[in-house]
Order: structure tokens, then C-alpha cells, then sequence
């Protein structure tokens, strides 16, 4: 069983943000395979379902960023899942828009969810999905880029890295993560 979650803000306010990448994917995983992603647990929305015939958990933290581990924390204890089990999906400025890198451990680095994630995880081997989102010339305002709405010039870009997301879990779940490294890094 794999519990597969994407990092965001609760989506009323900040669906159209680059922030939300993670969720994005949680929404295309839950429309491709039919799980629906409602149920209120674990400080979150949560579905259960399966994708390639794994089982799976989707979750889509509902603490704000930069309070995600907690929500990832609860269900693990709850399901009693290991880190190699857990797969993480979030934005990242350090990659170009429409590009992604996937990891099977790391550190943080400066995203505040991941600094969360890994703290309430007490680890850092766990797969991890990251979606480029670019960053912005002017780094003074890197806060209202992520959380600011998207220009719709770029939301095609961003949207090719949504689906490359979305298809690398899948890959992850039929392959294992060294094989989606090898195919989408």
C-alpha cells in the first residue's frame, strides 16, 4: 500500500496557485482512477483506491504548506506505512516550468512543506515527486509567486508538468522508483 499525498493549500483560495501543483496531481490520480478524494481525516482530504492494482491512499494535506507533515504524520501512524511507502508531490522553483525530478530521498531544501514533511516524518528517505514551477526574475516576492494566481501564459507549461507528475507516480507504482527516475529524470 502506498499513501501518495500532494502538497498545497486548502483549494478555495489558492486552486490557481503555483503552490498547488501537488494537489493537482492528488486531482488528476483521483479523476483517472475514479477515487474520490473527500473524506475528512488525518487533518486532510482522503480517498482510498487502487491505481495499476496497487492500493493506494490519496491525500491532500488541508494544515496549509507549511504544516503538511502533520496531516502525512497521522496517517502514516494510523495505516503504519515506512517512508519507502509514502510518496510526496510539491512544487519547485528551482526546476523550469513543465519539467520534474523525482528523488528517493533528500533534505528539504527551502520549500517550508518539505521542511514540515521531513521534520514530522523524522526521515529523509522517501520518494518525492517535485514539479518545476520556475522562479521568477525579481526573487524579492517569492512568497506572492507561489500563492499569486498563475498567467495564463504559463499555465500550459505548468500543466505539462502535472501530467509528467502524474505519470511518473504511476510509473512509480508499476516500476518502482529507480525505474521512474531512469524514464523521467
Amino acid at each position: 500500500m502506498y499513501l501518495i499525498v500532494g502538497l498545497g493549500n486548502p483549494e478555495e483560495d489558492y486552486s490557481n496557485t503555483r503552490h498547488n501543483m501537488g494537489f493537482n496531481v492528488i486531482n488528476k490520480l483521483s479523476e483517472k482512477y475514479d477515487i474520490e478524494v473527500t473524506s475528512k481525516k488525518y487533518s486532510g482530504l482522503f480517498g482510498k483506491g487502487l491505481i495499476e492494482g496497487e492500493k493506494v491512499l490519496l491525500l491532500k494535506p488541508q494544515t496549509f504548506m507549511n504544516l503538511s507533515g502533520k496531516s502525512i504524520k497521522e496517517c502514516m501512524d494510523f495505516y503504519k506505512l515506512q517512508g519507502e511507502d509514502v510518496i510526496i508531490i510539491y512544487d519547485d522553483i528551482d526546476i523550469e516550468p513543465g519539467m520534474i525530478k523525482l528523488r528517493k530521498r533528500g533534505g528539504p531544501g527551502s520549500h517550508n512543506g518539505m521542511k514540515s514533511v521531513v521534520h514530522e516524518m523524522g526521515m529523509q528517505e522517501f520518494p518525492r515527486v517535485r514539479i518545476g514551477i520556475g522562479c521568477p526574475d525579481d526573487k524579492t516576492d517569492l512568497i506572492e509567486y507561489v500563492i499569486g494566481a498563475i498567467e495564463e501564459e504559463q499555465k500550459p507549461k505548468l500543466q505539462e508538468g502535472i501530467e509528467k507528475a502524474t505519470n511518473a507516480v504511476i510509473e512509480i507504482l508499476k516500476s518502482g522508483i529507480d525505474i521512474a527516475m531512469n524514464k523521467y529524470n
